[in-house]
């Protein structure tokens, strides 16, 4: 328990730290080489405290999910917590086991799955006589996951309960509605349902965990270690996955564009009206990118000083908040506009929501809007590198998306650069307003007015 103390203690002075850094943190300079296994390596030197955070990304996110089996990815990345096999002479440690060991060194290791990536994330203090130690147990959960049948059973029962219990929610079933409608059959639009649980096997988890291979691991590092010791780290770490020689994985498909407009009307006993407008947006390499978050902000990402919330809360009060967002990713995520209303208001809402989309895509922003977007997003950008743990989600976003290496460096200066005919011609090519989905679960709206 003290090294639990120890490793919280450390972390405030790191908020302080970067904190004071501000944008100089963004100079840290990133390095970056490929291991003898394939496996390649990003690198943020942060000295000032006894600490590493460590992310391992690989292609294995709900994005490989089989269609009959969604959920399969976030479901065998968290298992992978779930206890480890026996293997060269160690014992085999059951999920409390596994926890116990963790708490007692002081550190901490886990398994998620995005649309994209099935990501591995690891902190410890760097200390000689315990970083070994963490990175060995660090091995072996993520080379020698045992996904133990009774465990998952009592799993699969605690999901099923948790989609049963969602499921009475509107917004869930809003959000499905969208989803699905969006993305048709890709599989950023397949939903982990009870019946989909029910196919999902231990040895499906086993024959999916095969795609994580040290040849496909992109490495994100940040903390006090050199060179040396990141790649020791990082080679410790994959040491346990079997050293195969890896075949190009199977392209997945892109999303379609949506061909007309199209509206959900869901019934539902509730006292707001959820409600749900959006398209395919753009993938995360796009060039546009800059461009686009400077726009979005405007729109409505901007909370209350958007576009979107001066019309539809401030000026007819429709609803308290109205919010958009583009979410890229490998594919054309979706850009999504959301809000809550009184059922007897939806379809003014939707219809004043199309409205001021369709007038920004036309007319672009104002000077006065561009320069305020501007001023927040420069004037934040040193919350996003304010600790080890924010740097590290950067770098492997660097890392993920092959982002070049001066990247934070140069963040500020590309939103600089964004013009407001930028924004307007951006915003043209990735947004189609009367082409979007609507949908809206607990008020009646009529189809939109081509």
């Amino acid at each position: 328990m003290r090294m639990i103390s120890l490793l919280a203690r450390c972390a405030v002075p790191a908020l302080v730290a970067f904190a004071v850094a501000g944008p100089a943190a963004a100079a840290l300079p990133i390095q970056k080489w490929r291991q003898p296994s394939g496996a390649q390596v990003w690198l943020v030197e942060s000295p000032s405290l006894p600490m590493v955070d460590v992310e391992i990304d690989f292609d294995a996110g709900d994005r490989r999910d089989p269609a009959d089996k969604a959920g399969l990815a976030s479901i065998t990345a968290d298992m992978t917590s779930k206890g480890i096999e026996a293997r060269n002479g160690q014992p085999a440690l059951d999920e409390n086991e596994l926890g116990e060991a963790w708490a007692d060194l002081g550190a901490s290791f886990g398994g998620s799955a995005g649309s994209d990536r099935m990501s591995f994330t690891f902190r410890s203090l760097t200390y000689p006589d315990l970083l070994p130690k963490a990175a060995a147990l660090g091995a072996r959960q993520l080379g020698e996951p045992a996904f133990p049948e009774a465990v998952w059973q009592r799993e699969r029962q605690r999901i099923a309960a948790a989609i049963r219990e969602a499921n009475t929610r509107p917004g869930t079933i809003a959000n499905r509605a969208f989803v699905q409608a969006v993305y048709g059959s890709h599989p950023y639009g397949f939903e982990t349902t009870e019946e989909s649980l029910s196919r999902i096997t231990v040895q499906d988890m086993r024959n999916f965990y095969r795609l994580v291979q040290p040849c496909r691991a992109k490495v994100s590092i940040v903390g006090a270690v050199s060179r040396a010791q990141a790649d020791q780290l990082a080679t410790t770490l994959l040491s346990r996955l079997p050293a195969t020689a890896c075949q190009p994985l199977p392209p997945v498909p892109e999303i379609q564009a949506l061909p007309a407009a199209a509206e959900r009307n869901i019934p539902f006993a509730s006292a707001q009206a959820h409600v749900l407008i959006g398209q395919p947006g753009y993938k995360r390499n796009d060039p546009d990118f800059f461009a686009l978050m400077v726009g979005n902000y405007i729109l409505g990402g901007g909370g209350f000083v958007s576009r979107l919330s001066a019309e539809v809360r401030q000026k007819r009060g429709l609803s308290y908040s109205v919010y958009s967002y583009f979410n890229p990713g490998l594919h054309a995520g979706a850009f999504t506009l959301g809000l809550q209303t009184r059922p007897d208001q939806a379809e003014q809402a939707v219809q004043v929501s199309r409205e001021v989309v369709r007038s920004f895509v036309t007319e672009g922003p104002t000077a006065e809007e561009l320069k305020a977007a501007k001023d927040f997003l420069i004037g934040g950008f040193a919350l996003r590198i304010d600790s080890n743990r924010k740097l590290l989600e950067n770098l492997a976003n660097i890392a993920w998306h092959d982002l070049p290496l001066d990247y934070l460096d140069t963040w500020t200066q590309q939103i600089e650069r964004v013009t407001a005919a930028d924004v307007k011609a951006a915003m043209a090519r990735k947004l189609q307003p009367d082409r979007m989905v609507t949908v809206v679960v607990g008020g009646a709206v009529a189809p939109a007015r081509q």
